[in-house]
């Protein structure tokens, strides 16, 4: 293997010329026979599937023109790669259950059958999906205690003593003071940053945030900046002029700023410059709030996210948000920090006055798979989970990069992303993947820049050096059939014989 894997290198090779004008090109093209399609529709000569307008006589319409446009004439032609119904727990494997279409992916018809694949598309970084073991005990026992309904909001009913377990345990295992857990992962930033920022607050979010995040810092009111991804000098650039400048119009001093930045990004493999990004909040006295959901449990030499990844302190984030729905195989999301921090929140959060506290199964699977990440349960089977996780990362992004494709993101991050860029190619890869027994996420525009379309590989403890190297072998073939090696770097090379010395 040619590569050397440090904590900090990370792949963004740029998209080759020419296939970046193909790619345009193929989008222009879709447009020009959605439009001819939607003229055939008009004068009668094609059936209006799915295309009437729902919209009452005389009412502006209630959904954008080209958004019905896209679904129509883009986005259906490969709907059945996207949102695959399964038939099993979501482990390290996964029964895809089979789907098929009579009039060109308008509506769907089940055979019957399932699909055995392996899962290369879920979050399960610690392999915590399961549905044996001491977590799925754990959640069963809790069913017979307290049944399997969300508990009323805490406001009504009270905290439970499972939730003060699960905030307590969190607590010690994030070296923080206090901690707040909640029942869905996305609410936990959307409905949580408006109860720490507002007007007359400014917002430096990185550019490619998640969307749970966007709509947090817009629901605030508060000014928004947008800095280049993991860019630090535009972030300082962004920093020193605010400060100078302050407000707009009457140029008085913002409230509070606030950087907010995510640990590993979900959609580019990439893991947050955490340490430089400290010293600039500390130059600049503003305030970091960090989105764990990717990187909580997945990185760091004990698996405590990119604070234990950077060797940085816990103090020096002002805010930790993460979720359990990733490496803790659950649901839900947490905000964590200094006590006063969370005393507000619940005071002023919606998403703990206005929400159902979570339910007991969902809680006790997130206590017992935190007690086996941090050792208390009296085994080392969670440090044994963090180490085949990295090593499984290691694995298989050094052989992705040495076959020729291109692959975003840091080494050590278990989103791997595989650079696709055409339109076509989005199906393509995702069907001829699940043919070989391999169930992936490929993602394309909208979601993506227009030139940017990837298929998304997420990589699990769980995953065995067999099922790695069936993937390999699968990913080398379709990327042969359907011509996915555009690195200029290692350019048009063959998966060589896998050696078993490259997984120790």
């Amino acid at each position: 293997m040619t590569n050397n894997f440090t904590r900090d290198h990370e792949e963004f090779e740029q998209i080759p010329r020419l296939v970046a004008v193909i790619t345009v090109l193929g989008y222009f093209v879709l447009n020009i026979l959605g439009w001819f399609r939607d003229f055939l529709r008009h004068i009668g000569l094609e059936k209006k599937k799915g295309a009437k307008d729902p919209n009452p006589e005389d009412f502006v319409p209630l959904y954008q023109s080209y958004e019905c446009f896209y679904t129509r004439n883009m986005y259906t032609r490969i709907r059945d790669v996207f949102n695959r119904p399964i038939g099993s727990v979501a482990a390290a494997e996964v029964d895809v259950i089979e789907r098929l279409s009579d009039d060109y992916n308008w509506s769907f018809r089940f055979t019957g059958k399932k699909l055995h694949a392996i899962n290369l598309g879920s979050y399960n970084y610690l392999g915590f999906s399961e549905n044996r073991g001491p977590c799925a005990q754990a959640a069963i026992e809790s069913i017979k205690n307290y049944g399997v309904a969300n508990c009323a909001s805490r406001q009504e009913l009270g905290t439970q003593r499972f939730h003060q377990e699960l905030e307590s345990l969190l607590t010690q295992y994030l070296g923080v003071e206090d901690a707040i857990a909640f029942g869905m992962g996305f609410a936990t930033n959307a409905l949580n940053i408006p109860a720490i920022a507002r007007k007359g607050d400014l917002i430096i979010s990185d550019g490619l945030n998640h969307t749970s995040l966007i709509l947090g810092i817009r629901l605030s009111g508060a000014t928004t900046q947008t800095f280049k991804h993991n860019d630090m000098k535009d972030l300082e650039r962004i920093l020193r002029e605010s400060i100078v400048n302050g407000q707009p119009r009457h140029h008085r001093p913002w409230r509070k700023i606030i950087i907010v930045v995510e640990g590993v990004y979900s959609m580019e493999g990439s893991i947050c410059r955490l340490p430089e990004i400290i010293a600039l909040k500390k130059k600049y006295k503003a305030y970091l709030y960090m989105d764990e959901a990717h990187s909580i449990g997945a990185i760091g030499s004990h698996g405590k996210g990119v604070v234990d990844y950077w060797n940085t302190k816990p103090d020096d984030i002002d805010i930790h948000m993460g979720t359990f729905t990733k490496s803790f195989g659950s649901a839900g999301g947490y905000i964590a920090g200094r006590k006063k921090l969370i005393e507000h929140i619940r005071t002023y959060s919606h998403a703990d006055c206005y929400t159902a506290s979570m339910s007991a199964p969902v809680v006790h699977q997130i206590i017992s798979s935190l007690k086996i990440v941090m050792g208390i349960d009296g085994t080392d089977n969670g440090q044994k989970r963090i180490q085949q996780l990295a090593k499984n990362v290691q694995y298989f992004r050094r052989h992705l990069v040495d076959m020729g494709f291109i692959v975003y993101g840091n080494d050590n991050s278990p989103v791997v992303p595989v650079l696709i860029y055409m339109p076509a190619k989005i199906a393509a890869v995702n069907r001829e993947m699940l043919k070989r027994g391999c169930a992936v996420v490929t993602v394309g525009f909208p979601a993506t820049s227009i030139t940017e379309s990837r298929v998304r590989f997420c990589i699990s403890a769980a995953h065995t050096r067999e099922m790695l190297d069936h993937a390999l072998r699968a990913i080398d073939e379709v990327g042969h059939l359907v011509s996915l090696r555009y690195s200029v770097r290692n350019p048009h090379r063959r998966l060589v014989e896998l050696n078993p010395q490259d997984y120790e």
